[in-house]
Formats: structure tokens, C-alpha cells, sequence
């Protein structure tokens, strides 16, 4: 998967426009990246790519680039 298609990815899981999302975009300014959303989002990233991470891992997240650093962290994601 590349980089377009993760912020894609991502969108959905947060209920955003995938152009409302780049490596940059804080977190604070994803409204569906909760508590729920990252339930949301670590469910999907161990049924979509086998990666089990804890909820303090999501918690230091502070950008969508830690997120995309994971994927690529673990062979999900092309690097640029």
C-alpha cells in the first residue's frame, strides 16, 4: 500500500475526506480520533495487517505520520 492509499484508508476508519488528511495533520484535529477510534482503528489494523499494538502505543500518537510510521514500521506501507 502507499501513502495515498493508508490516508485513504485512514479516512475511512475516521470518517474524514482522504483530502482532509496528510502525514501532518495533528490528531487533535480528527474529531473520530477518540477513545472509540482508537479501539476502531487498532481492531482494524490487527484484522487488516496482523499489527496488535496497546492502547498506550495509540495514545502517543500525536499525527497521522506516527500512524503511517507503524504501517511502514511493519511492512504494510511503501516508503515514499
Amino acid at each position: 500500500m502507499n501513502q495515498n492509499e493508508a490516508l485513504a484508508w485512514l479516512a475511512g476508519i475516521f470518517e474524514e475526506s482522504p483530502e482532509s488528511l496528510r502525514p501532518e495533520t495533528p490528531r487533535d484535529e480528527i474529531a473520530a480520533w477518540d477513545s472509540l477510534g482508537v479501539l476502531t482503528l487498532m481492531a482494524e489494523l490487527d484484522e487488516k495487517f496482523n499489527i496488535q499494538l496497546e492502547a498506550d502505543d495509540m495514545e502517543n500518537m500525536k499525527k497521522v505520520q506516527d500512524l503511517l510510521a507503524v504501517l511502514e514500521r511493519h511492512g504494510a506501507l511503501t516508503p515514499a
